[in-house]
């Protein structure tokens, strides 16, 4: 981890914990199991990574906005309150 892209990092984590099948009509279904409800389907199993990408994407920016408690992956937590510098300092 580099630290840089903090939000790309946890993206980058949380789907190389992905899990995929192929369903009885050829088609795909992906998963994160550490994040619940973060689930794709797809005719691809391109297509259902990419989906399952965005899908992962919407999940976590909703999560922050309305205040989730978000999954720690690999030591990258998103759960942190913000710390606000006071007006003086700008």
């Amino acid at each position: 981890m580099t630290g840089q892209y903090i939000l790309s990092d946890y993206f980058d984590r949380a789907l190389a914990q992905a899990e995929y099948d192929k369903l009885e009509d050829g088609t795909f279904f992906g998963r994160i199991p550490a994040c619940k409800g973060v689930v794709a389907f797809a005719v691809t199993l391109r297509e259902c990574e990419d989906e399952l990408r965005s899908v992962l994407e919407d999940w976590v920016l909703v999560g922050l906005k309305l205040g989730h408690e978000l999954p720690i992956l690999n030591n990258i937590n998103l759960n942190g309150k913000p710390e606000y510098e006071s007006l003086e300092s700008v």
